[in-house]
């Protein structure tokens, strides 16, 4: 137990801190970060300035860390985003075609599934929460648990394919079920470039999406513009 601890918190770590792999003598020049993938129109095809002071003179994994780091962020806001809307209009998943969420937009039921027995907390409970917020609030100890160890284990899956892998691009570990990157051309044809620009660009949006709709939760009016 306390080695597959240890290997989740190291696994999570690896998510923010840089790899400690074979480093290049060549230094990155605020100049050569105009042309780094990712920038693009909205800063004038320049690496925005803060960016640029962090990176200047920095080892050229230094930019792969930060453009992993992005692509991994900008993912997860993407799904947090969907989670959000989904809660907030009500609309929730068949839950394992048992009573309690089975009906999609009236997850109340005369039989309640418990998501936890200790805490007395019910699916439909969490269904009918108030907020996104408070939903997530819900969650057990033993439920932020799991959450963890499965990111854990993403972690040291991600930190095995992208670092001591060579030739993946940032972003790319290795699961594709949909097979994208196996058609002609692969990373270096013109159209993965293309999706892999736009997801860049959705996931900085989902991002700041994000941000703006949690901040409006927990301070009422702090995003003075209509939002689901």
């Amino acid at each position: 137990m306390k080695l597959a601890i240890a290997t989740a918190l190291l696994g999570s770590a690896a998510a923010f801190a840089p790899a400690a792999i074979t480093q290049q003598n060549t230094a990155l020049k605020a100049s050569s970060l105009d042309d780094a993938f990712g920038v693009t129109v909205e800063t004038g095809f320049k690496c925005p300035p803060i960016g640029a002071r962090i990176l200047e003179d920095s080892k050229p994994e230094a930019l792969k860390w930060f453009q992993n780091a992005e692509i991994k962020h900008g993912r997860v806001a993407m799904l947090a985003t969907i989670g959000y809307m989904v809660q907030k209009m009500g609309v929730h998943f068949p839950l394992y075609l048992g009573p309690s969420g089975s009906n999609c937009f009236h997850p109340a039921s005369d039989t309640a599934w418990y998501l936890s027995t200790s805490a007395g907390v019910t699916f439909s409970d969490v269904a009918n929460a108030a907020t996104p917020l408070d939903a997530v609030q819900m969650v057990p100890l033993a439920g932020w648990l799991q959450v963890f160890f499965a990111a854990g284990w993403f972690e040291c899956a991600a930190y095995e394919r992208q670092w001591n892998q060579e030739g993946r691009v940032p972003g790319d570990y290795g699961y594709d079920p949909l097979g994208f990157t196996k058609r002609e051309g692969g990373f270096d044809s013109e159209e993965i470039k293309s999706l892999r620009m736009k997801e860049i660009k959705n996931g900085r949006l989902a991002m700041m999406t994000i941000a703006a709709w949690v901040s409006n939760d927990l301070i009422p009016g702090a995003l003075p513009v209509w939002h689901p």
